[in-house]
This record gives C-alpha cells, structure tokens and sequence, in this order.
C-alpha cells in the first residue's frame, strides 16, 4: 500500500489534439479513443488515475470532441469526469491548462492522455508526490531514462543536475531523459500566461530560469504510442509484463 500523500486529488489529462501522426487511425475518432491492448488509450490513464485514488479527471477536447464525451459519459465510476470545452479553439498544452484552470485546483498533476506505463514499486503519481516541494517547485516532470523508453527513437528532452533541477538538451546533442507527458503542476506555473493557444514549453522555459522547474526519474517502464506501428509493439511488451 502506498503511504505517501497524493499531492493533488485531481489530474488533467490532455485529450484535444488532432492525432495526426496516428493517421489513419484518427481519420475518424480522436487519438484518446485508439485501442492498444483492447482498451482505449484514455481508458489506461484513467484506470491509473482511479487505482492510485485520484478523484477527479479535467480532460480538454476539441477533435471529434463528441466522440470523446460520449466515451467518457460511458465509462465507469471513476475518476469523476469534468470537461475543459476547447471545441471553438485548440489552445495546445499550454493554453488548454489555462482555460482549465478554474476546474483546477492550486496544485494538480497534468498528463498526456496517450500514455501508457507499467509503474515501479509504487505507482507514478505516489512517485511524484514523495519528491514533491511546494515551496521549491513550480513543476515537477516525471522523466525516463532511454532504456525503460519503449519504442522511442528520439534523442531525449532533459539532463538533471545533482539537486533535480531540469535542464534542456542542447542542438546535437543526446539527452539521458526523456519527458514521459506527466507532471505536477502548481498554478504558479500558469501566471502571467498569453492568451490563445501556446505550448507548456513557454512556461517551463520561465520556470528554468527560475530554478523552479524539477524532475524526478520514473522507476518503472514507459511507451511511447504516437503512430500505428507503435502499437503492436507495445501490446507486445504489455503481453509479456
């Protein structure tokens, strides 16, 4: 059993994008709808948030936006459900948390809804709340170090130095971690934000600069599912856990 605290009670998951490197697939229902493993992808976010006792899921839509609601009005008890409309404007990562934002609450944790991890000896969100520092930290990023990064062929996002500070990879260089699409965020983080569509990339840029933005390695496995020819493989790999 876990004995650390959750940090936040509440997630968003961020379900609005277009899909368009999982084409053909979302030609004609949303990314989150996919199935790998003979579950929806949103489905496996969800069922981790309900198992690790998280209450609430904010989850934005825009492409095929009724098809996802539909989905999620479906699906069963938990988390509950509570829905960000971006339908008139697709704001990206970072302007779908500010619209957000007041479903949220000071602290939450954000993540992909295309995710899929095996956890660790305890599970991610347990993970991030342990290392968690309200006081230090305006963001705390889940990472993963290349050989637990199943079917990623990049070349990483991030280097840590010896304290958890979060630092970017250079041009032509290799990076040791990959950014697995969950975090921690406290509404510090979305102070001051523009208006309109702008990637989270801006405000963790502030938060570098203000030492303020952390990261913890994951202990567990994560996929990467961002095109059709990922999914054989990570069901390959799921089969086998």
């Amino acid at each position: 059993m876990n004995q650390t605290p959750l940090a936040s009670d509440t997630a968003m998951v961020l379900s609005a994008g277009i899909g368009k490197r999982m084409r053909p697939l979302t030609a004609t229902q949303p990314k989150p709808l996919v199935r790998v493993a003979g579950k929806s992808l949103i489905d496996h976010t969800l069922d981790k948030l309900d198992a690790a006792g998280i209450a609430k899921a904010v989850v934005n839509v825009h492409y095929l936006a009724d098809a996802l609601e539909g989905h999620l009005k479906v699906r069963r008890k938990g988390p509950e459900i509570a829905i960000s409309d971006e339908r008139e404007q697709l704001l990206e990562t970072g302007g779908g948390m500010v619209k957000a934002a007041p479903l949220l609450p000071d602290t939450f944790f954000c993540l992909n809804s295309d995710n899929i991890w095996l956890d660790g000896p305890v599970d991610v969100f347990h993970e991030l709340s342990l290392a968690w520092d309200e006081d230090k930290m305006d963001a705390l990023l889940l990472l993963v170090p290349h050989p637990r990064a199943m079917n990623y062929r990049g070349e990483g996002d991030f280097h840590l130095d010896t304290v958890g500070h979060v630092i970017r990879r250079k041009p032509g260089y290799v990076a040791p971690f990959i950014y697995s699409g969950i975090q921690i965020v406290s509404k510090r983080l979305l102070r001051d934000a523009p208006e309109g569509p702008f990637s989270t990339n801006l405000l963790w840029t502030r938060a570098i600069e203000e030492g303020r933005l952390f990261g913890i390695v994951h202990t567990g496995l994560w996929f990467e599912v961002g095109s059709p020819d990922m999914i054989k493989p990570t069901e390959e790999w799921l089969t086998r856990a």
